[in-house]
């Protein structure tokens, strides 16, 4: 992604950039990518009333992963506390949706490459979490 070179650009952060930040904004727009198409493929899934749950868990982390990709994404005036609060909301919806998708990951490759990537999301949101000062 592009997310270095935009940050860097930005005349407040003059090419000083956190670089746990900036992976954890390409780890939130990755996942945000993998839950939408995880649910539309657990719609597509003969059985979906058995997904339900986890649909609706793949919905709300794309949602929250998205927010927190865009939140994090601004540096004008940007307010620490509230990207910290947000970066922990993402990793606890992560947390939760990965879990639901592992416990289909045996019959569904798409709930296992999901619940990868809400794994590596929540880690990049916890980390980067404790990177802003």
């Amino acid at each position: 992604m592009h997310v270095q070179a935009m940050i860097s650009t930005h005349p407040h952060v003059k090419g000083s950039t956190n670089e746990t930040l900036i992976r954890c904004i390409e780890e939130c727009f990755d996942c945000a990518q993998s839950c939408i198409a995880c649910a539309d493929a657990c719609l597509g899934e003969e059985q979906v009333f058995e997904l339900t749950q986890c649909i609706r868990l793949n919905l709300d982390c794309a949602d929250i992963c998205e927010a927190a990709g865009k939140v994090a994404s601004r540096r004008t005036g940007s307010n620490e506390g509230v990207i910290r609060i947000v970066l922990e909301a993402c990793a606890m919806a992560c947390r939760v949706c990965g879990q639901e998708c592992e416990s289909h990951a045996e019959m569904h490759e798409h709930c296992r490459i999901c619940a990868e990537n809400c794994k590596r999301c929540e880690a990049a949101c916890r980390e980067a979490s404790g990177s802003i000062h």
